[in-house]
């Protein structure tokens, strides 16, 4: 890895280190603090919010009727998410240790913390649950697809995506015949960075 492209990474986390600290700024603001998997706010801000919640009656009679035509449509997405999150977690389970590729932990992208905001009616909740899932298990999916591509095909495109995953930096270059031959090995298995990383975030647990 050049050090330009390594300069870059240890930037990103320098401002992943920041980000954290701004989260914890707002966890003092808005008076909540995290303990292991749940959120908690003191009781008087949990009143509060209680009171600015809206009745699912006048929510549902204040919705666009169009907005309520389309449930069955964001519904029934679910069915085929539910199918792949499972075939995923398999193929992870089955061919990860094969590969010797770090397991994705599927708990660090679904995340569901939102039905703790008593500002919110029953059907919203829902909706945060429902939204909370299906994006932390496309996130969740990205990543075990980035690791196999890492070990299967880690060549960065010759043209410039909208987006790369977490493993496109660790890529070999286009072109770069023998780059490829000499360094493709190594690459496969260089996943040292999210043992560090995973040792790093069980410290923050208290594991």
């Amino acid at each position: 890895m050049n050090d330009k492209l390594q300069s870059l990474i240890e930037a990103i986390k320098k401002l992943e280190q920041e980000l954290t600290l701004e989260f914890q700024k707002k966890e003092a603001e808005f008076s909540y603090h995290i303990r292991g998997k749940k959120v908690l706010f003191d009781q008087e801000i949990k009143r509060q919010h209680k009171l600015i919640a809206i009745r699912i009656s006048r929510y549902l009679r204040e919705s666009e009727f169009l907005n309520i035509l389309t449930v069955p449509f964001i519904w029934g997405c679910l069915f085929p998410a539910l199918f792949m999150d499972a075939v995923v977690s398999l193929f992870q389970a089955v061919c990860f240790p094969i590969y010797k590729i770090p397991k994705v932990k599927r708990s660090s992208y679904i995340v569901f913390d939102r039905h703790s905001l008593s500002y919110l009616n029953g059907i919203e909740k829902l909706n945060c649950l429902y939204c909370g899932y299906f994006n932390g298990l496309i996130a969740y999916i990205r990543e075990i697809a980035g690791r196999t591509e890492q070990f299967w095909c880690p060549i960065k495109h010759a043209r410039r995506t909208s987006d790369f995953h977490s493993r496109y930096s660790k890529f070999l270059e286009y072109g770069d015949a023998e780059g490829y031959r000499r360094e493709l090995n190594a690459v496969r298995h260089a996943f040292e960075d999210l043992q560090t990383e995973e040792e790093a975030a069980n410290s923050r647990e208290g594991k």
